[in-house]
């Protein structure tokens, strides 16, 4: 790439509204062949939206795209396909009842020469992109079977299907093991050396100057900054992203010293496959649960909040048998923020006061009469507490970014009066600036008496806030650490050799 050579895209002055949001306000981009472009913003700073104004899943009001220098009309996703993009969205956009071929080439199907489609065709090609991932994956096998981390190489899979000539990938790494993310390097270092040009949306900074190339920064739905990536510090794109200095690195003050035990996981094995798991959360502390991609960590939780069925052992909240329930977990105090948001954690075509106060309506109206009034007067309390960047609380929580959308889901359980929080990856998808509120919240929480089981693939996060953690290996206990023994070293040698 040279400075003069002609962009293999352009996006000038793009322009986006929203009913009374101004999603983007005059943003630029340039993309090169062979570059990895990094955009990076807080949550709500527009990036996923200008992307999808880029792969045609949104129109722009404003602004317009050019191709190897000429403009183009972007108006529908095939728009965006025969100029050769493709995206890879944050949230999954796969089929869950379809196999893994069919997800991949969904469309795109290849047929026989009866114009009907050529299953054996398929199956192999998919077999094939999936080998330039190294994995190994029986291409008949279901979407819905999948762990987190297999649906996102298997969207990657089918981004590298299309044979892309611009790869748009947003926060592809959230949900891989380091080996899975080592792989996914090196696949984007062979499409650079192709000449594909990639845009690459990340909150990690060591993604950021290990992978970019130049790095563009959008704050607010404005363009701020284009920097060349080795010219740029951390501390500088912070600064860029928030408008505002942020401490970067988390850690917690003064601990307070633990209550009483309000969670003790006796033996159980679940129907997920979960085997003879024990352990135990007490008041004030913040218990952490580590473990490498599809070790188990996210089976343990549902089978606590009983949302998969028990085959042994007993769950006990404050001294209490807990049945097998979520209604039951509720009832009693727990509170599940899971990992997938828009899954399992909202509904989406509801408002944000609406989601808030989901799991708190008896609390909050134990007349069963609901008060209008006091149930958005709660609402925009805690929207102010959380600092959820929405126009207002009838907003639809399906427009908000995902961050905000998962401090919606934090926001529902302590309208609940929860007592125990299970946080599955509480910071993924989460920007820099909001990952230290969230810490804080949490912290708070623990100082008020509550208690926390912290899931968590960032090791660093487990150190740095967790009173002692426990690590899982192939879907059963691996060991524990206390506080003293709390390393990164210790949870991978416990998460890769059992001992």
């Amino acid at each position: 790439m040279t400075a003069t050579a002609i962009p293999l895209l352009e996006l000038r002055g793009i322009t986006k509204r929203f009913p009374g949001v101004l999603a983007l306000d005059d943003v630029s981009l340039t993309l090169h062949a062979g570059e990895v472009h990094m955009l990076m913003g807080e949550n709500g700073a527009g990036k996923s939206t200008l992307m999808k104004v880029l792969c045609g899943a949104y129109t722009a009001d404003a602004g317009q795209i050019l191709a190897d220098g000429q403009p183009v009309r972007v108006r529908h996703a095939a728009d965006a396909r025969a100029l050769g993009v493709a995206v890879i969205f944050q949230e999954y956009s796969l089929v869950p009842h379809l196999s893994i071929a069919h997800n991949i080439f969904l469309g795109r199907e290849p047929l026989n020469r009866l114009g009907l489609i050529d299953h054996a065709r398929m199956h192999a090609q998919a077999r094939a992109v999936l080998a330039r991932l190294n994995l190994e994956l029986d291409t008949q096998r279901e979407v819905q079977g999948l762990g987190v981390a297999q649906q996102q190489m298997v969207e990657i899979a089918k981004a590298l299907s299309q044979n892309a000539r611009v790869l748009v990938l947003d926060e592809p790494t959230a949900a891989l093991s380091d080996r899975e993310t080592q792989r996914l390097f090196e696949v984007i270092g062979e499409l650079r050396r192709q000449g594909v040009a990639m845009v690459y949306i990340s909150h990690r900074m060591d993604e950021v100057f290990s992978l970019g190339d130049r790095v563009t920064v959008l704050r607010d739905g404005k363009y701020v900054a284009t920097l060349r990536a080795g010219d740029a510090t951390p501390d500088e794109l912070v600064t860029l992203m928030v408008g505002r200095k942020v401490d970067m690195s988390y850690h917690r003050g003064e601990r307070p010293a633990p209550g009483e035990c309000l969670l003790e996981v006796r033996g159980v094995s679940a129907v997920n496959g979960i085997r003879d798991v024990s352990l135990k959360v007490h008041a004030g502390e913040i218990v952490g649960l580590s473990g490498l991609v599809g070790s188990g960590r996210t089976e343990v939780a549902r089978a606590i909040f009983g949302a998969d069925k028990l085959t042994a052992g007993e769950v006990r909240f404050a001294g209490q048998p807990l049945r097998s329930s979520p209604t039951h977990a509720r009832q009693l105090g727990l509170g599940l923020i899971p990992e997938s948001r828009k899954q399992q954690g909202l509904a989406l075509m509801r408002t944000v006061c609406d989601n808030l106060l989901l799991a708190g309506l008896k609390r909050l109206f134990p007349s069963n009469l609901y008060q209008p009034g006091r149930g958005h007067a709660e609402g925009r309390r805690r929207i102010a507490q959380l600092r959820i960047a929405t126009p207002g609380p009838r907003t639809p929580v399906q427009s908000l970014s995902g961050g905000n959308q998962q401090k919606v889901v934090i926001g529902k359980w302590l309208v609940a009066g929860t007592r125990l929080f299970i946080f599955d990856e509480p910071t993924r998808g989460i920007d820099v600036g909001a990952k230290e509120e969230i810490f804080r919240l949490i912290d708070e929480l623990v100082r008020q008496g509550c208690a926390v089981l912290m899931i968590s693939s960032e090791l660093g996060e487990v150190v740095r806030v967790c009173d002692r953690a426990y690590v899982m290996k192939e879907r059963a206990l691996a060991g524990e650490l206390g506080r003293e023994q709390l390393t990164e070293a210790n949870l991978l040698r416990l998460a890769m050799h059992h001992g």
